[in-house]
Formats: structure tokens, sequence, C-alpha cells
């Protein structure tokens, strides 16, 4: 049988997805495949805070939103992960106010942050326990404001603070009317160190993370270059592509020919300078997402798959969008659903994020991959000495087999297999893991798991199409 094997610049990243149309079909007879984990050979580690959540910045407008308050919030950031990173920011934050006193709003073009509000957020970020990325406003504002706003947000987040960011996908500034056509890197970072001089003046130290490019990841590479040694990480965003009606289900689960590259050039830029590198704002389809098709089954394996694709590729952390958007409505990618009468919920893409923190810990192992089903991924991560954590994705429409051959003495042991299923990949209700849904509290805590046995180095595990499956060896 014919494998495919990735080296450790790659693990798991080349076998790219490529899928037919996962529509409802007869069932089909089981394949066999098989695949070799190699816990004696450990890659990447996974960063402690890999996990994150994004926000406009007009979300932290509205009033007992992020709130210690917020009791159900609060908690299905917390079964996330207990560490994690918020960043707020978005298109709102460069049309945003800060008004010590000013009423709160929350508006696409016009959002008023007062200190209430932000002292709720402070109360957020004690009781999730999470760190914080701060955009400050460089489309309309001055440095003098910048001051202010960064005065206000230091007294709220204190140690909670991982970096500032200054103005938000300045590569796009002139199509958002921020700044003229032509507007080019050298004009931004002549801006930008303006606002950092002037920060520095006020707060000796200050964090500062940059360039928050939207597509543009030269300017990446380019401000590793001019402004490495005097910032804290490299950011930048990334969307499959703007929401139309060719985001189909099938385009999501399927191969994605700009990612890889784009990682090789971040990897390589985050090894060059020293500097870590996170995705800040991310979700499937910009613009929102596409109803019935981000806020599905297909949302949840796609998002598991990424996080995963981001680790092997060495990236830091990835900040998933959620909540109200640019365009003033909640967005269909939301991995926490929002009714805006003050109820929250677990979304189809929350599943596979809580997924991805149950084997996403550790170390990255390298694993060989049956060459027959490109379709079927293998991720395998070591988050404790002599304990294995698999993960199984199988973005097909067909049912199969695997039969992993695991290496490095784990003879004998006993594994606990937890699911990631709903009733069909479109199915945007119903969706689960292992076995159970998240609670209206917030909560969960899957139901008995499926126990096997590892024998003679080997363990048969049967994947659903359409499904994930989490193996954990102790």
């Amino acid at each position: 049988m014919q494998f495919r094997k990735m080296n450790r610049r790659e693990f798991f990243v080349k076998g790219a997805v490529a899928t037919g149309a996962l529509v409802a079909r007869p069932a089909f007879a089981a394949r066999a495949l098989s695949a070799t984990v190699r816990p004696d050979r450990p890659g990447r580690p996974i960063a402690p805070d890999f996990m994150g959540l994004g926000y406009e910045i007009s979300s932290v407008s509205r009033p007992g939103l992020m709130s210690a308050g917020n009791r159900v919030y609060v908690q299905l950031v917390r079964t996330l992960s207990t560490r994690g990173v918020i960043r707020i920011g978005g298109n709102t934050s460069d049309f945003a106010n800060y008004s010590p006193t000013g009423t709160p709003v929350s508006s696409a073009f016009g959002t008023v942050v007062n200190d209430a509000v932000l002292k709720d957020l402070g109360g957020f970020l004690e009781a999730t326990g999470w760190k914080l990325i701060w955009g400050l406003d460089l489309g309309k504002g001055s440095e003098a404001d910048a001051i202010a706003e960064a005065q206000a947000v230091l007294s709220i987040a204190g140690k909670n603070l991982l970096a500032f960011e200054i103005g938000n996908e300045p590569d796009l500034f002139s199509g958002a009317k921020h700044r003229p056509p032509g507007y080019s890197y050298d004009d931004w970072l002549a801006e930008y160190r303006r606002y950092k001089t002037a920060l520095r003046g006020h707060f000796s130290g200050i964090p500062v993370a940059g360039p928050d490019a939207a597509g543009k990841t030269d300017w990446v590479t380019r401000f590793a270059a001019d402004e490495g040694k005097d910032a804290v990480l490299l950011t930048q965003h990334y969307y499959r592509e703007g929401q139309n009606p060719t985001s189909t289900i099938e385009k999501l689960l399927g191969p994605d020919p700009k990612l890889q590259p784009r990682l090789d050039q971040l990897s390589a830029v985050s090894k060059s300078s020293g500097l870590p590198y996170r995705i800040c704002e991310v979700n499937s389809f910009s613009g929102g997402g596409r109803p019935g098709v981000s806020d599905t089954m297909a949302g949840a394996l796609w998002v598991l798959d990424y996080m995963f694709t981001l680790a092997a590729n060495g990236c830091a952390g990835v900040n998933m969008e959620t909540g109200v958007n640019h365009r003033d409505f909640i967005s269909s990618y939301s991995p926490i659903g929002d009714d805006e009468k003050g109820h929250y919920s677990a979304k189809p893409e929350y599943y596979g994020m809580l997924a991805f923190s149950l084997a996403g810990k550790g170390q990255l192992l390298e694993t060989e991959m049956d060459a027959s089903a490109p379709e079927v991924k293998i991720y395998a991560t070591q988050p404790d000495h002599g304990a294995l954590a698999l993960t199984l994705l199988n973005k097909g429409s067909e049912s199969s087999v695997l039969t992993l051959n695991i290496k490095a003495g784990m003879d004998g042991k006993k594994a606990s297999v937890i699911r990631l299923a709903a009733p069909s990949v479109d199915a945007k209700t119903g969706v689960t893991l292992g076995g159970a849904e998240v609670t209206a509290a917030g909560t969960w805590k899957p139901a008995k798991p499926e126990i096997v046995q590892v024998r003679k180095g080997q363990l048969a595990v049967d994947l659903p199409a359409a499904s994930a499956t989490i193996v954990q060896i102790a």
C-alpha cells in the first residue's frame, strides 16, 4: 500500500483534501486504510495559549456581553481553554472612538467605547484567564487619541495585555478610504513609528505587534526586518475568500491552494526573526461567512483541520472571528452563537475548536498516511510523556476503517475514542462531541467513551463520512 510521509516542516499538511460533492448517498462498504504514528519522531510544540477568539471592537461596546457577569459566555470561553488570547480589533476599530464617560455605541461606522465597558472587559479577561490583543485606531484617529485609548486599556488589562496593534489591515487602507490611492507599506511604517514613539513616550515598554495585514504577507516579512527587534508578535489575517455563491461546502473542505505558500512564508520569517506569528483574524469566508456552509458541520471539520495545519506550520496561535461583524450582524461562522437577546450557545464551529482543545496539546508527532485517501487526515500529539492523542478526520463522503500502526512501545495500552459527529455534513444542529452537546450553561462533558485495546502495536478505528475521531492513548 502506498504511503505519503510528511517531513519535519510539513507534518500532516501536504496531503491536501480532495473531496467530491458531499451529499446524501447510498451506504458504502468501508474502505481499509493504514497510517503509522511515530512517537519517536517529535515535531513542533503547540503553544499553551494557541486557542483564540477574535472580536470587532463594536462587540466591546455591547453592554454586558464581554463581562464577568455574563456567566454563560465566560464558561463557553473557559470550556474551550483555560488559556487563550482574545483579539479586539477588526474594521470597526478604525472607525471607533474612546470616550471615557460617553454613551457606548456598537456600530460599523461609529463605535464608542467608554470606561464602563472597558472595565467589564477587564473583568471578562480575569474571569476567563485569557490574554488580550487590542487594535488601536489608525484609520481616522491621532497619536493623542491612541495614547488616551491605550492608557484606558492598560488600566483594565494589566498583566493580561499581550500586545497593541496599530491599525487594522493597513494594506487595505486605500480601499477602505482611510488613505489615498497608492498608500504603501512605507507610508504605513512611517505612521506606525510615529504612533509607537508617541505611545512609548507615555508608557515605557508598551508591547506592540504587527503589521496585522489582510493579505500582503510581504508586509509581515518587511515588518519583521524593520521592527522585529522591538515587537512581540507578527500578525496577519486569513480568509479562504469573500463569501459568495461559489463558497460551498465542497470548497470549504477541499484543497486551499493559497494557504500553504502563505504559511511557508510566515514560518520562514518567524524563524529568521525569532518572533512568533499569529493568525489573529480568520474564519471560513469573510463578510460574515456563507449561511448553510460556515454554520454547519462542515465548519466544524474545517476549523479542526485548519487549526492543526497552523500548528504544524509553527504558528503560535489563531483567533477565530465570532459574534457581531463589521456589517453589524452576527456572523454565520461564529463559534459562539448570540441571539442578541442575551442567550449564547455553542455552534458547529465551536465543536471543532473544542475537539482541537482536547488533542492539540504538547508536541506534534510525525505520521505516515495512506496516499489513496487524501480526504482522510491524521494528526498526532504527545501531551505527556508516554501518552498519545490522535485526531482523525474524514472529510469525504465515504466511511473508512483506519488501521493505525503505532510504534515506540504502545502495545497493550488502552485507548479511548471520542467522536465529533452530526446528522449530516450540512447539519446546523445536532452536532456532538463525545456523544454530548455543550450545555445551556456553557459546560461540556463527554458521554462514556468507546474503549479499545492497542494490540501488537495496532489499533483499528472506523471513520464515518464527514466526521472526526479523537483517540487518546494513556
